[in-house]
């Protein structure tokens, strides 16, 4: 069994900062990509951004230069660091791990619960 569990979300005011974490536990081999996603409320879900276990980034362009994804391989752990938040940001973001788990022959595309991120003042 693997489970991702996201941490960091809350309420911020325009321009806040918060960061986000997603750490994968349980039967891991291997992970390869890392990445967040969000959904807004009547919204389709849609790319913020992704990096590969070889350090490749891509950013949704709604928030390019304002957010930074990062990863720690040694905790199974991905990161987002979002800045200049803007009321547009709102919404619930999900981060995802392409997992290979222990025994398993091919990566899975594993999913957080997701967290709330609302920005307002």
């Amino acid at each position: 069994q693997v489970q991702l569990v996201e941490s960091g979300g809350g309420l911020v005011q325009p321009g806040g900062s918060l960061r986000l974490s997603c750490a994968a536990s349980g039967s891991i081999f291997s992970i390869n990509a890392m990445g967040w996603y969000r959904q807004a409320l009547g919204k389709e879900r849609e790319l913020v951004a992704t990096l590969t276990r070889g350090g490749s980034t891509k950013y949704g362009d709604s928030v390019k230069d304002r957010f930074t994804i990062s990863r720690d391989n040694a905790k199974n752990t991905v990161f987002l660091q979002m800045n200049s938040l803007k009321p547009e940001d709102t919404a619930v973001y999900y981060c995802n791990q392409h997992i290979l788990p222990n025994g398993g022959s091919y990566y899975y595309a594993y999913w957080g619960q997701g967290t709330q991120v609302t920005v307002s003042s």
